[in-house]
């Protein structure tokens, strides 16, 4: 086992990765929300269009749980979408009680009209990093993800 990277008595909430990744979100996220409001979308609508185009998740539960977001508050989302044209809802034949989602042709359309209002905003965010610290960033940030889950599986 590698060396603790934090120490209780140098530990600084500025320098965790926690508090960073948090102060993270909570910049982009408001900002996010102006660009696709400026679209007639929220931006959680828009997630979920993305969790079903890159097949992230097929059904509200799982979307819930990817976003921690309450999955009636999600169901809502959805029926807004569907209402739209923008995703269908198909029961599982396997087991009558499961629903998946998926786009329809006009949420593929959208979702990808919609993907230069994100990567606009993410290439200016990223502006000041080169092509290999993106990546590298990216790697990381990957493998913290999978490092938590995995962590988050041995305790289950």
């Amino acid at each position: 086992m590698s060396r603790p990277y934090y120490r209780p008595e140098t530990y600084r909430a500025k320098t965790a990765v926690s508090y960073l990744i948090r102060r993270a979100h909570n910049l982009i996220l408001p900002k996010f929300e102006a660009l696709f409001t400026a679209h007639d979308f929220t931006f959680t609508q828009w997630v979920v269009l993305m969790h079903l185009r890159d097949e992230l998740a097929d059904t509200c539960s799982e979307i819930a749980r990817n976003m921690h977001h309450d999955n009636g508050a999600l169901t809502r989302i959805v029926d807004q979408l569907e209402a739209r044209g923008l995703v269908e809802r198909h029961r599982c034949e396997i087991d009558r009680r499961v629903v998946r989602l998926s786009l329809t042709p006009a949420g593929r359309k959208t979702v990808d009209a919609l993907i230069p209002v994100a990567t606009d905003y993410l290439n200016e965010v990223m502006g000041g990093f080169t092509k290999a610290e993106g990546d590298q960033l990216i790697s990381l940030l990957t493998r913290l993800v999978t490092r938590i889950e995995e962590a988050d599986e041995v305790k289950a």
